[in-house]
């Protein structure tokens, strides 16, 4: 599982001031909104919720300075590419990310053809040959290690690509993630064709680095129709999840076949998803990204002022000759009103659109608790090593278990049949659960506080360790339904929490650091499984409880922290918003009294609807 899927929108709003700076005294409180001032990179976007609010487009470069802003008019304007070409250059993205961005998570279903066509076989020891083990240690330890290799790589390699796509585009990243493909396809038809040539390893390890580079761009696809950016994202990770099933259809055709559609063969006909995904990138995809609702917005409101009709040449032509092309560029004006509403919406839409936003952030309750620090004090602060903990604990219990799930059941259950059911169950239930679950995280995170989320993936966590700890085979089937049902919503849960908590100015830099530090921690799984197969004997069931009562632990350490958080900041705001009301009434009762003996049109001005002459 890659820690860069999300569901969150693209691009949100930073609190300017700290929900934790409100404790400051006056003076130092002044001096932290002067250095958040400071370190802004976008244009604010007025009022939103409680405190001014700056308006920004998510980045996963963790290397770029956040005062480094992105070109204010970069980008292509939507309704310079026709309907028909976004649609099909949304619907060409999603599939690209259905075939190539998640498929390494697929491995349990691999792994199977993997021991029967012996890959890793020569490790075994003779007495484990003779004794016809179905696999040996060493082979066991070498395929796993063949698994969390690609594990790390996905993750790790979000922060190069973040950055590789933040400066040169999607266009750059689709085209490298096709030759990663092309060479994971190559290598791994190689070492199944040469039996001296040991390619696994190094293939799995481009397959899974090209997934990154096609996954990670597919989300600016979503401004092709910014006004249904959010279900384009919800497709895109979807397909993400979806992805995992293309070693579980190959593995069926398997077996099918009685295996003469070997794993040389089935590589050599996945090169055809590189190609098409290349050719569909030099053809139609585009080439730099499409502007944001930001970028609409701020283009939208520049279109709205009649002075724009105005341009100083107009003073060397005569009254009629300005009359006249003044009037042809309002009509201009006019009709690009017209497409970026259509793009964006009616502003009765775009109010409504910003309501449900404040109200997002309202019901987090931590939305804006560390906005604008430097990236170096938020990861400094129990929000952000709490959350490293648990996430870097989960993703080694989460891919431990993707790895090791038959042999576990195997050794619980005392049958390798009932082991193989249970596997067999995973590896539909793991595409499926992540595409189900989609539509629904959403309306969740954007509904339940974020101490409550945390509440209950704790409690999700605390039941799986339990369930996965028992012998039982209705056990078995339930850790699998829960596995796959928490597997989505944790990933898409912590990014959620990193957005609000830090913001999005330094999302890539905090975000990343958890990503990378988790993806190199996951390199542990090989010793964990060493560790149960040698000093455990197979028996799962200790390493299950340690990760479960590790995980309750940080779990709770990090609800209970949120929790007392969110009240110390409540109350904060609230004792500010009696302090702002009461001096707003003191005010309007001082303007009021000064006003009363004035004229009733002192100080107006004649009303017109700020139309201009030449306007139709």
């Amino acid at each position: 599982m890659s820690l860069i899927q999300h569901v969150h929108p693209i691009e949100g709003t930073d609190r300017e001031e700290a929900l934790v700076d409100l404790f400051l005294p006056p003076l130092e409180r002044h001096q932290s909104i002067e250095r958040a001032s400071e370190r802004r990179f976008s244009l604010e976007s007025g009022y939103s919720g409680r405190g001014r609010s700056i308006r920004r487009i998510i980045s996963y470069d963790a290397l770029k300075p956040p005062e480094e802003a992105g070109e204010e008019h970069a980008g292509v304007t939507q309704y310079h590419v026709s309907t028909a070409k976004r649609i099909a250059q949304v619907l060409a993205t999603v599939i690209a990310c259905w075939f190539a961005s998640g498929i390494v998570f697929g491995f349990a279903a691999l792994k199977p053809v993997l021991i029967n066509e012996g890959v890793f076989r020569d490790l075994c020891r003779q007495d484990e040959l003779k004794a016809g083990v179905e696999v040996c240690y060493e082979q066991d330890l070498r395929l796993n290690l063949f698994f969390s290799v690609a594990s790390t790589t996905s993750n790790v390699s979000a922060l190069p690509i973040g950055a590789m796509l933040d400066r040169y585009g999607p266009k750059v990243c689709f085209i490298f993630g096709c030759l990663c493909l092309t060479a994971g396809s190559v290598l791994m038809s190689l070492a199944f064709r040469i039996e001296e040539f040991d390619g696994y390893t190094i293939g799995n390890f481009f397959l899974a680095l090209g997934g990154s580079a096609i996954f990670l761009p597919s989300f600016q696809i979503a401004n092709a129709f910014p006004k249904y950016a959010g279900t384009i994202v919800a497709c895109v990770t979807g397909a993400f999840d979806a992805s995992a099933a293309i070693y579980l259809f190959y593995r069926l055709v398997y077996e099918s076949t009685g295996g003469k559609f070997r794993p040389q063969d089935f590589f050599l006909a996945y090169l055809i998803v590189p190609v098409a995904i290349l050719l569909a990138q030099l053809t139609f995809l585009p080439s730099e990204s499409y502007k944001s609702q930001t970028q609409l917005e701020e283009k939208l409101e520049r279109a709205t002022d009649p002075m724009r009709d105005v341009h100083d040449s107009d003073e060397e032509l005569s009254g009629d000759e300005v009359w006249k092309i003044r009037k042809s560029r309002t009509l201009q004006r006019k009709r690009r009103i017209k497409k970026l509403n259509r793009l964006v919406g009616s502003p009765e839409a775009r109010k409504r659109h910003e309501a449900k936003e404040e109200q997002r952030q309202e019901n987090s309750k931590v939305w804006g608790a560390l906005h604008n620090k430097p990236a170096t004090e938020q990861m400094l602060s129990p929000w952000f090593f709490l959350l490293a903990l648990l996430t870097v604990l989960q993703m080694l219990r989460m891919n431990y278990f993707i790895a090791t799930i038959r042999e576990q059941y195997d050794y619980m259950l005392g049958s390798p049949d009932l082991a193989a059911s249970i596997n067999d169950f995973f590896d539909w239930a793991l595409p499926i659960g992540g595409v189900a679950t989609t539509p629904f995280l959403g309306l969740m995170l954007d509904n339940i506080s974020t101490a409550g989320i945390l509440l209950i993936l704790t409690g999700i966590i605390t039941v799986i360790g339990v369930v996965g700890s028992l012998p039982f085979l209705w056990a078995g089937y339930a850790n699998v339904i829960l596995f796959v049902l928490l597997r989505p919503f944790y990933y898409s849960a912590m990014s959620d929490y990193a957005s609000k908590v830090f913001g999005f100015a330094t999302f890539g830099r905090v975000y990343g650091t958890i990503i990378c530090f988790s993806g190199l921690i996951n390199l542990s799984q090989t010793a964990v499984d060493a560790l149960t197969k040698g000093t455990f004997h197979g028996n799962p069931i200790p390493i299950n409880v340690f990760l479960a009562v590790s995980a309750f632990i940080f779990g709770t350490t990090l609800v209970v922290y949120v929790y007392l958080q969110t009240y110390r900041l409540q109350k904060k705001l609230d004792e500010e918003d009696a302090i702002t009301v009461t001096n707003t009434e003191a005010d309007s009762v001082l303007d009021s009294l000064l006003e009363e003996d004035e004229p009733r049109d002192y100080g107006s001005f004649p009303q017109n609807n700020n139309r201009q002459p030449w306007e139709p």
